[in-house]
């Protein structure tokens, strides 16, 4: 999370042995030796890395804004391609992909970096994409009162792409519209049009 605010699950840290317990279990009814070299240090390796993927969970995505500022711009504003890895809550398999986030402030706008850490503090539990988008929406919406939001998210999904129907390369793309974006369909097309590579 190099840039973003780390932010730690403080549920893992305080059932670390518990979680490297069922760690080692979980090794052992797979078939594998838990005393094999390689394997001696992953359940303690395996509830770290718990401690950073899911660290949504300590924090409210809408503090994840912070300070927000009286601006008297009323012009969309875009930040596009902001990189998110989650956990499909099915599977737990890893998805990732890119958030672009479009909104039109009504006198109130925050930080661009807090849209990142909004991101991270969105996508870093189990998840669904849907739910990801609709959540930055409307947290969006709820923190800023912007007349309108757009979100867009783009998802590879392991669970899809390493599993079942095994389709590499195949992409998720979910949107949550909110205000004028809704009703201002050359507003939506500027949208589109700006985050394209």
């Amino acid at each position: 999370m190099a840039g973003i605010k780390d932010y730690t699950n403080l549920e893992v840290g305080e059932n670390r042995a518990q979680i490297e317990d069922h760690i080692r279990q979980i090794l052992k009814l797979i078939g594998e030796d838990t005393e094999r070299e390689g394997l001696l240090d992953t359940p303690a390796r395996v509830t770290r890395m718990y401690e950073e993927i899911f660290a949504g969970y300590s924090v409210d995505p809408r503090e994840a804004l912070g300070v927000t500022f009286n601006e008297n711009h009323e012009e969309m504003v875009i930040v596009k391609d902001i990189v998110y890895y989650s956990q499909c809550e099915h599977h737990m398999a890893p998805f990732f992909g890119k958030v672009h986030i479009g909104y039109v402030p009504s006198g109130k706008i925050a930080g661009l970096s807090k849209f990142a850490r909004l991101v991270e503090a969105v996508s870093r539990r189990l998840q669904v994409q849907e739910r990801i988008t609709s959540q930055i929406a409307d947290i969006l919406v709820e923190v800023l009162d912007p007349t309108g939001v757009m979100v867009v998210v783009e998802g590879e999904h392991l669970c899809m792409c390493a599993r079942g129907v095994k389709k590499p390369g195949s992409k998720t793309i979910t949107s949550a519209v909110r205000g004028g974006f809704r009703t201002d369909a050359p507003l939506r097309a500027e949208f589109l049009s700006l985050i394209k590579d």
